[in-house]
């Protein structure tokens, strides 16, 4: 919020001002108040492995982390250009595969990789694209330095949160939208539905049905998917609402089994075919690989894509990204060791408590060692399972992550932020302007994920 001379910086001016003059008890209240907005809506996530595996609320801060619309454009010039090398990322390796004949990628990288499906060799989806959602998570290290610290391809999750928050801050500081033009993200749902009906199978005729797939009520994220499938108004149908008949994926409805043309998955690859892929999932539906490739059905996002979101992929993202566009990237990467190349190997194990050490397909902050905060036991029980499958693992160093204001009972103090930006995809790509803050709520930590402690906040882009 504030230069190092302690003036508002120019995104701040009309906030900081506005702050200045309230209350803080008044603000404290306002928490108060938008916990309970939160806890009436429902707005919750689980975490798995916990003794108390009950429904948590997601702490959500009231100072919104602000955006100017120049810093705002050159983000999304970056995550543009990213999104389509992804793309074509994926169309080439699942055809051509002209990155790894011009040796700019090792082939045993993608073919031994678990997250490439041999079963999507030579399809090309409805559109041409196979990552229809997207969330690129980005880190600030200085005034205009951003850097891209992972690509979710796969099922990129808490655009709800994006949603709710945007929801409660209006609701409860309405003056502060009159004071500043704040770009909108709540045109989200329907714009999702735009693009995913755009994409819909050649074969389907009249407005395309869609329908969001959930694992069901116990997922971490079914707040989410009941919430954007209400959102965009179309069905929320699980594994067992779904059938294939005559060649086509069909629902179960009152009025007997009806069609669906594209469907927004949040199940995973492995669970979503039985026949093609897990035999004993539950999940998903029998023959749907087949409808698939037999062009009768829209998946969204495509099977296979997470091949483009590993992190062992992410440290080839600077020369994947001038491959397919003829251009240094616009987004730098974090400089990352891959634990696979004994060189490599060497330096993270001797500097190990310098590093930031994570699964190659780990997720939600599982599986990683933040070395600098980590214990002496810590760091050498990780050294072993490091040593004993480097592949399964990359590191980077610890970046001076940028720190935003939030709001405690003694007034405002800095916490450090990472930024997902949600992106659409079809024949255009759409970038919803702000996306999901995520804050490391405990004084010093880097880890802003919901399930390690994390909290939310608002993220305004300014109109200019």
């Amino acid at each position: 919020m504030l230069t190092p001379e302690g003036l508002p910086r120019d995104p701040y001016k009309q906030y900081h001002q506005w702050y200045s003059a309230q209350d803080a008890a008044h603000l404290i209240r306002k928490t108060q108040d938008a916990e309970n907005i939160f806890r009436k809506t429902g707005i919750t996530f689980a975490v798995y492995g916990h003794a108390d595996s009950s429904e948590k609320l997601i702490p959500f801060d009231i100072i919104p982390r602000i955006i100017s619309g120049r810093e705002w454009r050159k983000l999304a010039q970056g995550i543009e250009q990213r999104v389509l090398a992804l793309n074509a990322f994926l169309d080439d390796i699942y055809h051509k595969q002209e990155i790894i004949k011009a040796g700019r990628i090792p082939r045993e990288l993608i073919e031994k990789n678990t997250a490439f499906l041999p079963e999507m060799i030579g399809f090309k989806p409805p559109g041409g694209v196979y990552t229809h959602i997207v969330g690129t998570d980005i880190v600030r290290t200085g005034e205009d330095q951003f850097f891209v610290l992972e690509d979710n391809a796969r099922t990129p999750s808490g655009v709800s949160y994006m949603l709710e928050n945007r929801e409660t801050m209006m609701q409860m500081f309405p003056e502060l939208f009159t004071l500043n033009k704040v770009q909108r993200v709540e045109d989200y749902p329907r714009l999702l539905r735009q693009s995913l009906a755009s994409l819909a199978p050649p074969g389907c005729r009249g407005r395309p049905r869609v329908a969001v797939l959930t694992p069901g009520i116990y997922n971490s994220a079914y707040y989410e998917h009941s919430f954007l499938a209400d959102q965009m108004g179309v069905e929320l149908v699980e594994g067992s609402d779904l059938r294939v008949i005559d060649g086509r994926v069909k629902m179960r409805t009152t009025q007997g089994y009806e069609a669906i043309d594209v469907l927004y998955r949040r199940v995973d690859d492995d669970f979503l075919d039985p026949l093609t892929f897990r035999p004993d999932s539950a999940l998903g539906i029998p023959g749907i690989m087949d409808v698939y490739r037999a062009g009768n059905i829209t998946i969204a996002n495509a099977p296979g894509t997470g091949i483009s979101d590993d992190k062992a992929i992410y440290s080839y993202m600077p020369e994947i990204v001038e491959f397919y566009t003829g251009r240094k990237p616009l987004l730098e990467n974090v400089p990352t060791w891959r634990c696979s190349e004994p060189d490599s190997l060497r330096y993270v194990l001797d500097h190990i408590g310098e590093l930031v050490i994570k699964e190659v397909h780990g997720s939600g902050g599982y599986g990683m060692l933040v070395g600098p905060t980590a214990s002496k036991k810590e760091r050498a029980e990780f050294a072993e399972k490091l040593a004993a499958k480097p592949a399964n693992y990359i590191a980077q160093p610890t970046l001076a992550l940028s720190t935003v204001p939030i709001f405690v009972n003694k007034g405002i103090a800095p916490r450090h932020v990472d930024l997902r930006p949600y992106v659409l995809v079809s024949d255009k790509v759409k970038i919803i302007p702000g996306g999901l803050t995520r804050v490391a709520l405990k004084e010093g930590s880097l880890v802003v994920n919901s399930s390690q402690g994390g909290g939310t906040k608002d993220t305004w882009v300014l109109e200019d």
